[in-house]
């Protein structure tokens, strides 16, 4: 639901909508721990001083831990005040409505339990958990430790204590319920560790049970197993003082952990610790980074070898007497050090793509020093991105039309050469226009000799699958390149 339409049916201020948000943050959270659906509910009323006609649903949860119990998406849907006592009960009197009868709901047995949200002394919504009756009569070590901490974070939202203030961490990506719950007393031993948990504990290297441990201790044991320095002890991070969270690395894993403070009143009770082994995906990452930074260095391997290639070149261009061939050598270094711009920016690039604007800036800027006359460049729009099996063949055709234009098209002081772009989704045109001498009146490109042109068509349509065409417009010699 928008903000405007929260604004306009709702008493809820930008920071009540903002605790909301802090609170939908840890939504998974709470529902896995429930094993409960939730819904979040905010009364209707124009002010704090009014008393709600209703109530509109915001948010809605499923666990990841048991069942649904809800078949339907509930956001949206509204409850008149009096049409559920147990949602009016925790708005009118600040308390947990727990302890309920179940009720008939299909074919199943649900229980609800609802929960005031609690933000600077006012109760700016109700949180209603639904939970399956019949899956609550077997109840594993698991289940009871994971209401009990449920129990305690719930007594935290009626108290205004969380979500906890200035609490900075990405919730979105931070280790879940199902990765690894382990729960610490107030002196930081452990109370209870999930099966997940255990195993991504054993596989750091610790091959005791985790129970009546320190878990900071168990942790710097496996830290300086390894020899590693820690900035601050594993006993202080997990202490339960702040919301912490913090890698943990040695040569058997990698775990991302999360830890979360329990508290009464003012009083810190204990400590949830969330643990997620990403040994895995830590290595795959370093993986991609190893490999994109080979990538890079192979780019500018090839882009230093045909430097190497260009000056060659040029030395065997210095002894040759024949003008004709020394200029077929000019044309080919020129052609080379296109080649070798793409290969520079893919090297120095954080990406896989060419940001070819750079590229043609250096191509103008190559073919303007080169020209034994001034000439005014005019460019117009721009290329952005493109992949390198584009940009490589781009790059060199329009060198050679920057190239034919320069040396075929501009002979006088005061020329001007044009190049508009246009790029409209995956389509792009390049027009490359001169108002130079123009084209010869028997031009045909099908039988044209020159070389230049050649590589123009062949790269345009084998490699660009474009079109290209030249053509006198006025008192301008244009290049149309379509791709």
């Amino acid at each position: 639901m928008s903000d405007a339409s929260l604004e306009a049916r709702t008493a809820l201020t930008e920071a009540d909508r903002a605790r909301i948000a802090e609170l939908l943050a840890e939504w998974q959270m709470l529902s896995d721990l429930s094993f409960a659906d939730l819904i979040l509910w905010v009364p209707k009323r124009k002010d704090y001083q009014s008393w709600p006609d209703g109530y509109i649903a915001i948010a809605h949860i499923r666990p990841t831990t048991a069942a649904t119990v809800f078949t339907h998406d509930v956001i949206g849907d509204e409850l008149a005040w009096g049409q559920n006592p147990r949602v009016d009960q925790a708005l009118s009197t600040g308390e947990i409505v727990r302890d309920t009868e179940p009720e008939q709901v299909g074919e199943l047995l649900i229980k609800e339990e609802t929960v005031p949200v609690v933000f600077e002394g006012r109760t700016i919504a109700v949180i209603s958990r639904h939970r399956d009756a019949e899956q609550m009569r077997s109840r594993s070590r698991l289940e009871l430790n994971y209401r009990e901490i449920a129990h305690d974070i719930y007594r935290m939202v009626a108290e205004g204590t969380f979500p906890i203030q200035n609490s900075i961490y990405r919730a979105e990506s931070a280790p879940r319920v199902g990765d690894g719950l382990i729960r610490l007393d107030k002196s930081g031993v452990v109370t209870y560790a999930s099966p997940n948990a255990r195993s991504a504990i054993n596989r750091a290297g610790w091959d005791q049970e985790l129970e009546n441990h320190n878990l900071g201790d168990v942790i710097e044991s496996l830290s300086r197993a390894e020899g590693q320095p820690t900035e601050e002890s594993w006993r202080a991070i997990v202490s339960g003082k702040s919301v912490r969270r913090e890698e943990f690395e040695n040569e058997r894993g990698i775990f991302d952990i999360l830890v979360m403070p329990l508290i009464q009143g003012s009083t810190g009770i204990g400590t949830i610790v969330l643990l997620h082994n990403v040994t895995e995906l830590r290595r795959r990452d370093r993986a991609l980074l190893t490999k994109d930074a080979t990538i890079r260095e192979i780019h500018h391997r090839v882009k230093n070898n045909l430097q190497t290639v260009s000056a060659l070149l040029r030395l065997q261009s210095r002894r040759v007497d024949d003008p004709n061939a020394v200029a077929a050598l000019g044309e080919a270094v020129r052609r080379v050090a296109s080649i070798a711009i793409v290969h520079e920016t893919l090297s120095t690039s954080t990406t896989e793509t060419v940001a070819f604007d750079d590229v043609f800036t250096r191509i103008v800027t190559n073919a303007v020093e080169l020209s034994p006359r001034p000439i005014k460049v005019n460019v117009d729009g721009s290329f952005g991105t493109f992949d390198p099996l584009v940009a490589t063949p781009l790059s060199l055709v329009i060198t050679e039309l920057i190239h034919n234009a320069l040396e075929h098209g501009l002979a006088d002081v005061g020329d001007e050469l044009r190049v508009r772009v246009e790029r409209d989704g995956q389509r792009c045109t390049v027009v490359v226009s001169d108002n130079g001498v123009g084209l010869p009146a028997d031009f045909d490109w099908e039988t044209s000799s020159n070389l230049g042109l050649q590589i123009v068509k062949t790269l345009t349509e084998n490699e660009l699958k474009g079109s290209i065409s030249l053509a006198r417009n006025a008192d301008l010699t244009e290049a149309v390149l379509t791709f």
